[in-house]
């Protein structure tokens, strides 16, 4: 049956100009459940100010990508780079055994998604990936962002999850992307849906445990984030946020 993890069940944490809603995906199947929708283990909806100031801090044994819906933020790491992020612009850090890294906002406010997945072992090799987008993203169809390393996704994730999103205009229906072997679970990062029976807002996340997801139709332009996760895969819980 439909399940629906609302917006407010998320935690949130506050630093000045700094605002995060921590989204445990797992608690979508019941407050006894694993926070964790394992592998797929935290969503930070995350707003920074301009002026915000994350200093360098380093990550360990996380995958996290960094999904970019307004503003321009400026990643530094312990690789050299220097490059600004935004909706064009994505990133993936797969941190293994120690990556280092500081981002601001210095221009303009920021609102993103920073994705937090259990790689599939820990201590490999810490590094990190950008991708480029096109003027494709905002065609109204379901964009592959990110994929196990086997794929031909753009970033590469060392663990057996998918990441797609869609901007997709009002009164548009559409499938929820899926795969055999793996859970669905779609997060409305802004906008208004309905999905069989389920009425969702912005900050809201739906998944089954029992049968495919229904076909969803927007009520607002809205911007979605579709997750296929296999959560039988192998995966260390050695990471500083992904194993908590």
């Amino acid at each position: 049956m439909l399940k629906i993890l609302r917006a407010e069940r998320s935690r949130g944490f506050e630093q000045g100009s700094f605002k995060i809603r921590r989204v445990r995906p797992g608690l979508v199947l019941g407050s006894n459940a694993d926070p964790a929708f394992r592998p797929l283990a935290v969503l930070d909806h995350a707003n920074l100010g301009v002026g915000t100031l994350v200093r360098f801090h380093e990550h360990v044994n996380d995958e996290i990508l960094s999904y970019m819906w307004r503003g321009t933020m400026v990643h530094e790491d312990s690789s050299g780079n220097r490059v600004a992020l935004s909706p064009d612009r994505l990133m993936m850090m797969n941190a293994g055994r120690s990556f280092w890294h500081e981002e601001s906002a210095p221009s303009d406010p920021v609102e993103m998604l920073q994705i937090f997945i259990c790689p599939r072992e820990a201590d490999l090799p810490g590094e990190v990936q950008f991708h480029d987008r096109d003027n494709t993203a905002a065609d109204g169809r379901w964009h592959l962002i990110a994929a196990p390393e086997t794929s031909d996704a753009p970033l590469k994730i060392r663990q057996q999850v998918i990441v797609y999103d869609a901007h997709l205009p009002a009164g548009r229906e559409i499938e929820i992307p899926k795969a055999d072997g793996m859970d669905q679970l779609l997060y409305v990062f802004d906008g208004e849906i309905n999905a069989g029976t389920a009425h969702l807002l912005k900050g809201d996340a739906l998944a089954d445990d029992e049968t495919p997801l229904p076909a969803i139709k927007t009520i607002r332009p809205s911007t979605l984030v579709a997750f296929l996760v296999d959560r039988h895969a192998p995966a260390t819980r050695a990471g500083t946020i992904s194993g908590g």
